[in-house]
């Protein structure tokens, strides 16, 4: 299929970093990022990266596979909370506590076999609390059982494209040939913070569960930066002997949203002390420049044997691209990269091209374009009618 640049040049006068500043969430490499400055000297592993865009401001080792601890439970938390927004679970459902469900050590809301919680609650124990045993619970409510909940996770982490990456259980309890790596977390947690309603859980610092019973639980998140750290809303800690001190943090600030991923710190000072550090850096030496809002009108691809002869582009989300703050650098500037024609029929969510932005020469990222709605191939006696349009008045 032949393609033609329709340029929309905006190119746009901005404060930028050079053009190595920009990395993809799967760049492997260190020379796109702050590897000058060791943001995270304590971790053994570790990246920090902007959620809006996905790109990677600094990383160490980030792709080595690591155990991760209770970190395990932001990929329990993102198939649960799709659950929810696909409707196959309300908040309102209750989840019935098993044997085995109960049986999990380590840090848990102390379920009773048989005990029933909501989702909603059983929420607040996974990411307030770490609840190995609600983790369990749910994932039994979800797929039927822990197994073939873990097929899921696994599954979703192919369908994410994560290398480093393979589950064993739900709650990251130790086991064997269950790893991931800092830059894997970071984007699953970049996936997860795609749905709004988890912050109503990380973000809390503290809450009840049985509380109009006669044991009330009191919960207190154990990621502490969410109380002590300005903006920041998530996610995720974790601890085993092993793995060490772990966490996977978000804050969102001045229109950013950063992702900070520590594997194996020392201890809880290090690992708060470096992830508010990582936050800080991004916080204070980047912006984000926005091409198109969502919802912008931002163009038209022409439909052959349609029904519609022309199809217009809707940007889905937010088109930005993160911009080091002070340096002057050359213009912005996005191109369309369309067919220059495309036949019917064309279905609701078909990838039919992309936006690219540019800075200077360089790439600097690329958003795939989706067709709106579909259109469907148009009948002959319309087809006639169109091409004899310029003959005759009948349309």
């Amino acid at each position: 299929m032949r393609y033609v640049m329709l340029v929309l040049c905006i190119a746009v006068s901005v404060l930028g970093a050079s053009s190595g500043a920009y990395a993809e969430e799967k760049a492997k490499g260190t020379g796109s990022t702050a590897a000058a400055i060791d943001l995270a000297p304590g971790a053994r592993s570790a990246i920090l990266m902007d959620a809006g865009t996905g790109t990677v401001i600094y990383e160490k080792n980030s792709h080595d596979k690591l155990p991760p601890a209770s970190i395990t439970k932001i990929m329990t938390m993102l198939l649960t909370v799709e659950a929810l927004d696909e409707g196959r679970l309300q908040l309102t459902d209750k989840v019935r506590t098993s044997e085995y469900a109960a049986s999990m050590g380590g840090s848990q809301i102390f379920l009773e076999p048989g005990e029933e919680m909501t989702v909603d609650e059983m929420l607040k124990g996974i990411a307030m609390a770490s609840g190995n045993d609600a983790s369990v619970a749910m994932a039994e409510k979800i797929a039927g059982s822990e197994s073939a909940f873990v097929d899921l996770m696994n599954s979703k982490a192919e369908e994410l494209g994560l290398k480093d990456t393979h589950f064993a259980n739900c709650n990251g309890l130790p086991a064997q040939n269950h790893y991931s790596s800092a830059n894997d977390i970071a984007v699953i947690s970049r996936e997860l913070l795609k749905h709004e309603r988890i912050i109503k859980y990380t973000g809390s610092y503290q809450d009840y569960l049985r509380k109009d019973s006669a044991k009330p639980f009191w919960l207190v998140n154990t990621n502490k930066l969410v109380r002590f750290y300005t903006g920041a809303d998530g996610l995720k800690t974790g601890y085993t002997s092993e793995a060490k001190f772990c966490l996977s943090a978000t804050a969102a600030r001045d229109g950013l949203r950063a992702v900070a991923v520590v594997l194996g710190e020392p201890n809880t000072k290090t690992r708060n002390s470096e992830v508010s550090g990582m936050f800080d850096y991004l916080f204070s030496q980047y912006k984000m420049h926005t091409i198109h809002k969502k919802g912008d009108a931002i163009g038209t691809l022409k439909i052959e044997k349609g029904v519609k002869t022309e199809l217009p582009l809707t940007a889905e989300e937010t088109y930005s691209v993160l911009l080091k703050k002070g340096i002057t650098q050359e213009g912005i500037r996005h191109e369309l990269v369309l067919p220059a024609n495309l036949k019917a029929p064309v279905a609701a969510d078909q990838i039919i091209g992309k936006l690219v932005v540019y800075q200077g020469t360089n790439v600097i990222k690329e958003y795939e374009l989706k067709a709106g709605e579909d259109v469907a191939k148009a009948g002959w006696w319309k087809l006639f009618k169109r091409t004899t349009g310029s003959l005759f008045t009948i349309d």
